[in-house]
């Protein structure tokens, strides 16, 4: 019986490796599959060797740190030693699985990557590691394809997760319903993010922003899409000082999707949600804003000018980007003013939003990723 280790960091990363074990069931039958991963692979009865939340986070401290690279060894020495895969499939988390990488293929163990580490955008010398350590690459982005097979990495693209796991066919009368809303009054979705610092920063632009909305359009309603992780009580910090009189704000949970569908608008923090957007067609603004050393760190590290997922694929500037110093209520509340009122605007980004999902394909990420997985398996 063949045997396949995966590895992930983070949520995420355990989702999407649950879909590409269900497809490796369908496509390979029997396999021994073990794994670094959480709660979505354990329902697929993958035996986890560690869960991720080990890895999650690494923080500043020096003992988070030794922790981190003890589980890497404990990893590498498990697969020479004990379980020995035929392959090992690395999923996203580039700074822990691109260091892992190295060691595996010093032990002669063959290495597939998916959702690899976005060089295109930062720290570009880490093309040589994957190109000295990973077998075959498999991207989620169109243009990733072409970029790595110029620096001569084995490369492959698979069309995105996104595309087959977000969900469809969203009912706007039931979302109303649900949820309250007026469907005379246009919605206008703020999602500021998931961490700390984003809520921190971003959050206070956003709702001011909404704000100077509702002075200016009255039949405008807000809801913050909030993330699964963010509690109760960090939100509140923020909505709790808010005068009702002066704009009214809805908080919706698990509804993320739901409102990303059927929002006139959105505010997004930068990240994967604006790609979730681009999917649903909704025109959206896309902002970050931190402290000024992050800021000052991601303008050392940045390969490019632009941010979201959506002007990269599209290779330019069709989302309007404000950026630490540009995250200012005026100018967020004026662009997204014009998106509400302004047809030929509206129709004009939703245009190129359908011009994404065309690049994007409809390949099924997790039958292709399976399907390579199999390739390699057979030839040995």
């Amino acid at each position: 019986m063949k045997k396949v280790f995966i590895i992930t960091g983070e949520h995420s990363g355990d989702l999407h490796a649950s879909f590409v074990v269900k497809e490796m069931k369908k496509q390979i039958g029997e396999l021994q599959i073990e794994a670094v991963g959480g709660q979505n692979l354990e329902k697929e009865d993958v035996k986890l060797f560690r869960d991720h939340s080990k890895m999650g986070v690494v923080g500043l401290s020096l003992q988070a740190i030794i922790n981190h690279i003890q589980l890497g060894r404990d990893i590498v020495d498990y697969l020479k030693n004990s379980f020995k895969p035929d392959l090992v499939l690395l999923i996203d988390y580039g700074g822990f699985n691109l260091r892992i990488a190295k060691e595996l293929k010093k032990r002669g163990f063959k290495v597939l990557y998916y959702i690899s580490p976005q060089v295109w955008a930062s720290r570009k010398g880490r093309i040589n590691a994957i190109k000295k350590y990973v077998s075959k690459l498999l991207v989620i982005l169109p243009f990733e394809e072409n970029f790595h097979k110029n620096e001569g990495v084995n490369v492959q693209y698979v069309g995105h997760p996104l595309i087959s796991q977000l969900p469809k066919n969203f009912s706007k009368e039931e979302f109303l319903s649900i949820n309250g809303l007026d469907p005379n009054k246009k919605i206008v979705g703020i999602f500021p993010g998931s961490r700390k610092m984003e809520l921190n920063y971003l959050l206070p632009v956003f709702l001011e922003s909404a704000k100077l909305i509702a002075r200016h359009a009255q039949k405008v309603q807000f809801c913050i899409g909030q993330a699964p992780n963010v509690s109760d009580e960090l939100l509140g910090r923020y909505i709790n000082n808010i005068d009702s009189n002066d704009v009214e704000i809805r908080i919706l949970k698990n509804q993320n999707h739901a409102l990303l569908a059927t929002a006139d608008a959105v505010m997004l923090a930068s990240g994967t949600i604006t790609l979730e957007a681009s999917l649903y067609e909704t025109p959206m603004i896309v902002s970050y804003k931190g402290p000024l050393w992050a800021y000052l760190g991601y303008l050392m590290l940045r390969s490019l000018n632009i941010i979201s997922l959506p002007n990269i694929i599209a290779g330019k500037n069709i989302v309007k980007e404000f950026l630490q110093y540009d995250a200012r209520p005026e100018l967020i509340s004026n662009e997204i003013l014009s998106l509400l009122h302004n047809p030929l605007k509206k129709n004009e980004m939703i245009n190129e939003l359908r011009n994404i999902k065309e690049q994007l394909g409809d390949k099924i990420a997790s039958q292709e990723v399976a399907s390579i997985i199999k390739q390699y398996l057979e030839r040995q």
